[in-house]
């Protein structure tokens, strides 16, 4: 008998309220395995609330969630290896280089050797070799960005997780940073990306999920949830467009 993949993420009714405020709402969604996923949504629509659910830095007050076939509860050890994570807003440690970093990142997941040849890749790819002897506190936006990621890739996770990965970024570095993801995911890896450039989500996903006022509203292939439109005007269409007025004092 045949049994469907286990997905590389599945959300089963999760539900957060902060107070009187439900961020995240029966929210159920499954990522398939070897999938690049775009989550899009307008501001406030729960999108890294979600993500730092299924990245373990907070709990869903009702549902289920599974990395890799690990209950982030009850099996969170295993989860969080399977997991590269970089969220907005994450912190560094701001007194080391970003080799240094990597070093660090590397001996506390018991990488072996090959984090040296990883580390040098990383950097090189990602032109943070250029500032070998720089301290992350002078790090410029962009290549905090740079850094977290390389952090998230280094022991090579079987789900990636990222939050606005590409804001801040300059265009080169932005096509650096799409080849080492469409290299990850033809390796097998998969990606779960947050983001609101929705050139970039285009560009790159092969399935996307819109959520508003934390619920999902339309999910499946990019190419039927924009029906032959843009994905910008498909979230347009979902969301709803901004109220447009004319201000007399700006003309």
């Amino acid at each position: 008998m045949n049994t469907a993949p286990t997905p590389a993420v599945r959300l089963a009714g999760i539900t957060k309220r902060f107070g009187d405020t439900i961020a995240v709402r029966a929210l159920d969604l499954d990522v398939p395995a070897g999938s690049f996923y775009g989550l899009v949504g307008p501001n406030g629509a729960g999108k890294s609330t979600t993500l730092a659910m299924i990245a373990t830095l907070l709990s869903p007050d009702s549902g289920s969630i599974s990395v890799a076939g690990a209950d982030t509860t009850r099996q969170r050890e295993a989860a969080m290896r399977a997991l590269g994570i970089m969220l907005e807003g994450f912190s560094l440690p701001e007194r080391l280089t970003g080799g240094e970093l990597l070093e660090y990142t590397a001996r506390l997941r018991g990488i072996d050797d090959q984090w040296r040849q990883r580390s040098a890749d990383l950097l090189e790819v990602l032109e943070l070799d250029r500032a070998s002897s720089t301290l992350i506190i002078d790090y410029s936006t962009g290549m905090r960005k740079k850094i977290g990621l390389a952090v998230a890739l280094l022991h090579r996770p079987e789900v990636l997780v990222l939050d606005e990965p590409f804001e801040a970024i300059d265009p080169v570095s932005a096509q650096a940073i799409e080849g080492l993801l469409s290299q990850y995911v033809a390796g097998g890896g998969t990606i779960l990306l947050s983001s609101h450039i929705m050139d970039v989500v285009e560009r790159n996903c092969d399935r996307v999920a819109v959520i508003q006022n934390g619920q999902l509203v339309a999910e499946g292939t990019l190419e039927d949830v924009t029906a032959g439109s843009t994905l910008n005007d498909t979230f347009v269409d979902i969301i709803g467009s901004a109220p447009q007025r004319q201000l007399g004092w700006l003309a």
